[in-house]
């Protein structure tokens, strides 16, 4: 498996060259009762500051413990792995990434924005600190004037705004996003891809996004890692063209729609793409 260099033609890129997040032969063996489950294997792959990279593959590929294993919610069984120059432990102690679930995990019973300030209550921010942090991300999201809201009054794709501002009030520099718009209908989340494109340009944050959607992982990306069947390798690493500018409709033009046969070709190479919607 090779690893291309990064161009950064899509922009958004705080300091090229810094590696945020490196693996080298990373492999994670799952130990069974019917014999051992291999989810990761031989994963070489370097992640630049402001680097916004998908992860597309079919179910079961290992997309989602990879991510876990950047967020060191798993321990890799063989090769190394490194966030911000420190062993993913190291990075989770010293709080370095925000991580997006699926599903928004917003406590029902706590205001939007105490569901926002809850990391910063636990982080020990002071009461003054904690409502401005809040205040200025749920700015970034677009949820001034909802703080009060709970949960349960706010749509879906809200309540995702709402869970991204959580996982950026303490600022980490580094942003885990494990699909967080596969639940939402097609309309919401294109409209949630580009308020997201806005977000990251603002921030300058590193991104890395997991997706089954091939017209989602080209529109978003600076890089796309495409991923086999289990045992989990990287097959293709895309390096994206498209400029930093993207209107919905630039899905329609020859060049998105070149890095999209890609994609495709890459996931039938893995012998993934007839087996799994993407």
């Amino acid at each position: 498996m090779s690893e291309t260099s990064s161009n950064h033609a899509a922009g958004g890129s705080a300091g090229p060259g810094i590696a945020v997040v490196r693996a080298e032969h990373l492999g994670l063996t799952f130990p069974s009762g019917d014999g051992d489950i291999v989810a990761l294997s031989d994963v070489n792959l370097t992640i630049e500051k402001g680097d916004f990279v998908s992860f597309i593959g079919p179910s079961g590929c290992g997309k989602t413990t990879f991510l876990r294993t950047i967020a060191d919610l798993e321990k890799p069984t063989s090769g190394t792995l490194s966030v911000n120059g420190m062993s993913a432990e190291a990075a989770r102690k010293a709080r370095a990434y925000g991580y997006v679930f699926q599903a928004a995990a917003l406590y029902p019973w706590r205001t939007i924005e105490k569901n926002v300030a809850l990391p910063l209550e636990i982080m020990g921010y002071g009461a003054s600190e904690q409502a401005e942090r809040v205040k200025r991300t749920l700015e970034l999201v677009n949820l001034s004037g909802f703080e009060k809201k709970y949960p349960w009054q706010l749509s879906g794709g809200m309540q995702q705004r709402a869970s991204i501002a959580r996982a950026l009030s303490f600022d980490a520099d580094l942003l885990l996003m494990d699909e967080p718009f596969g639940a939402l209908d097609e309309i919401v989340r294109d409209h949630l891809n580009s308020e997201l494109l806005k977000l990251w340009e603002r921030t300058q944050k590193t991104i890395c996004f997991v997706t089954h959607s091939i017209p989602e992982a080209v529109y978003l990306s600076t890089k796309i890692v495409v991923m086999s069947p289990r045992p989990g390798r990287v097959t293709d690493i895309i390096e994206s063209t498209l400029p930093r500018e993207r209107p919905l409709d630039i899905r329609e033009s020859p060049e998105f729609l070149a890095i999209a046969a890609r994609v495709r070709d890459g996931l039938r190479a893995g012998h993934s793409y007839d087996e799994e919607h993407v």
